[in-house]
């Protein structure tokens, strides 16, 4: 019996084990990854571009902000530069949308996709992992195979071969008996090993095709729909993160919208009409408009008469006209026909300013409506500091209060000197606004007249109270076309009082005495019309304290002064005005 089991040779697709598909679909969702960083790029750097911005709109904002106690804080008053300053500050917030765009993008996006990206990295390494792992099974089942069906093909070879040698023996006469056993012996064997590998070729075969079946209707199914999956789900999450990149621009629109809202209202606030208000008020003088000119007539041989708003010479050229606080009309610093009055105006003007660093201590260099804007703006000044001042004491006596009680945090003692240090600091600062709010009183008409310590604080930085002026031409002749002419050769002064002082001050006669007075502190009188006093000591009142904060004393017939009123305790005489004590 021949056996030939070559014909029986099971011959798979070829396709089956190429792992091409396995390289395409790795290929495949690698790119998918390197899109979705790509994403992650892109947003990234618009969240670096919104953060640049927004730096930006707030270093230009910053950068026009007014300066604090600078020239261009005064100029804010005016409506036009208060929407120039909302403006400034809308653009802040604005700027403060777009930091909040790129956090948002930063925390919803960037750093969610980012994340995503490392779990997606390690779920595509899994599938992938348990592919290989699935090829390499199908595989070595294939090579199990492979092994059985060569063993079963040799083992039949063998078995055919035995076959025809024990059939050549049995043929043969000149061959013993016992040969010819030992042949049939060795070809059933090699048939019985033969019918073995055959049905483990078979059971291999079995096997192989149960395998081959599950790996590719189960297992590489699977994970090709796993891969699938997650290849999904990364489409799904870059639109998800589109929409969000969307989303979150759509979310600040509004605010952006109302900063753009008040932009438009701070511009529609302007109001033209104030702003002319505001400048004439910033620059009004309070000066009363120039009287008529007289008429001078020149046919009549007698002296040209002198109106209130011009300035002429007598016959001998001694000037005649003097411009005081006290002449019944001032002189209009704007006429134009009256160039000498504008330039003696302007000269003045100028010696003021160059006086004592800028003009004097009360203003009295300025119109009267000037003068009383800077009065105020010292005393709203002067009153800051005093309430700054008050606030440090109060500080330290809290702090001196705690000390006391929990003498382990502190020595009371160490906050005395700056309490001292303050006090006098405090007192310094009270006096001068007395000062100022005296002067403030007597330019609105609170006063009559301006007070004699107010007077003498001040008159240190008082100019000289005459101004004199060479060469200006005071005669002047008439041209024969009725114009007038200037004699350069003439010389001639014009002397402008200072602001109006009591003249007859130094030659009054001594004031008599209305009571006495004990010094509570040590004052030093450095100022002209001050006088110094020690702690306890006991002077004569001559003139009590008017509303300035200062009460005139005498120490003996050749010292007498003002002295600060909080630093004396005064006791009026009864005949003087009654029974009072004060301090």
């Amino acid at each position: 019996m021949s056996f030939c089991f070559l014909s029986c040779r099971w011959i798979l697709p070829t396709w089956i084990f190429k792992k091409d598909q396995f390289d395409n679909l790795e290929k495949h969702t690698q790119w998918g990854i390197d899109v979705l960083e790509k994403y992650i790029k892109f947003v990234k750097e618009r969240t670096e571009i919104e953060i640049n911005y927004a730096k930006q709109l707030r270093n230009l904002s910053k950068k026009y902000q007014p300066k604090k106690n600078s020239k261009e804080e005064d100029e804010y008053k005016y409506s036009s530069c208060q929407a120039f300053l909302a403006t400034l500050n809308e653009m802040n917030d604005y700027a403060g949308q777009h930091e909040v765009v790129s956090e948002n993008m930063t925390s919803q996006i960037t750093a969610e996709l980012a994340r995503y990206v490392q779990e997606l990295k390690q779920e595509r390494k899994m599938h992938f992992h348990d592919g290989r792992k699935a090829q390499q099974h199908i595989e070595t089942c294939w090579k199990q195979l492979e092994s059985s069906k060569r063993r079963f093909e040799r083992d039949c070879k063998e078995a055919d071969r035995a076959q025809q040698y024990f059939e050549k023996m049995d043929a043969d006469i000149n061959v013993t008996k016992a040969d010819v056993e030992k042949a049939r012996q060795q070809a059933q064997l090699r048939h019985q090993m033969a019918e073995e590998s055959k049905a483990e070729y078979s059971s291999t075969l079995q096997r192989f095709n149960h395998e081959q079946h599950d790996h590719y209707h189960t297992h590489i199914p699977n994970i090709f729909q796993k891969i699938q999956e997650m290849e999904e789900r990364r489409i799904i999450r870059i639109g998800e993160s589109m929409k969000t990149f969307a989303e979150v621009d759509r979310q600040v629109i509004p605010i952006i919208g109302k900063c753009l809202d008040e932009i438009t209202k701070a511009a529609e606030s302007i109001d033209q009409k104030h702003d002319s208000q505001l400048v004439v008020e910033a620059f009004k003088s309070g000066f009363e408009p120039p009287g008529d000119v007289d008429f001078e007539d020149f046919t009549q041989p007698i002296k040209r008469t002198v109106s209130d708003s011009s300035l002429s010479n007598s016959k001998d050229g001694k000037p005649e006209s003097r411009f005081s606080s006290k002449s019944k009309g001032k002189l209009w610093p704007f006429i134009k026909k009256n160039k000498l009055s504008l330039k003696l105006i302007t000269l003045n003007m100028q010696v003021w300013n160059l006086m004592e660093g800028g003009g004097p201590e009360d203003f009295s260099n300025l119109p009267p409506e000037q003068r009383r804007k800077k009065l105020q703006q010292k005393v709203d000044e002067l009153n800051r500091d005093i309430q700054k001042e008050i606030d440090q004491r109060d500080a330290l006596t809290k702090m001196k209060d705690v000390y006391i009680k929990n003498p382990q945090m502190g020595d009371a003692a160490s906050v005395d000197h700056k309490l001292a240090e303050l006090a006098q600091n405090l007192e310094k600062l009270r006096l001068e606004a007395q000062k100022f709010e005296g002067w403030l009183a007597e330019v609105e008409g609170r006063l009559p007249a301006r007070t004699e310590p107010a007077r003498r604080q001040s008159g240190m930085y008082e100019p000289q109270n005459t101004l004199t002026v060479n060469n200006c031409a005071q005669d002047r002749e008439s041209s024969p076309d009725g114009s007038y002419t200037e004699e350069p050769s003439q010389e001639s002064e014009v002397k402008v009082p200072a602001p109006e002082f009591d003249d007859e001050f130094d030659d009054e006669e001594p004031l008599p005495t209305i009571g006495t007075c004990k010094a509570l502190y040590t004052f030093e009188g450095q100022n002209e019309g001050t006088i110094s006093v020690s702690e306890g000591e006991t002077l004569f009142v001559i003139e009590e304290d008017k509303g300035d904060g200062w009460t005139r004393i005498r120490r003996n017939e050749d010292e007498e002064g003002y002295v600060p009123t909080s630093y004396v305790e005064v006791f009026l005489e009864k005949n003087a005005k009654g029974a009072m004590t004060y301090i």
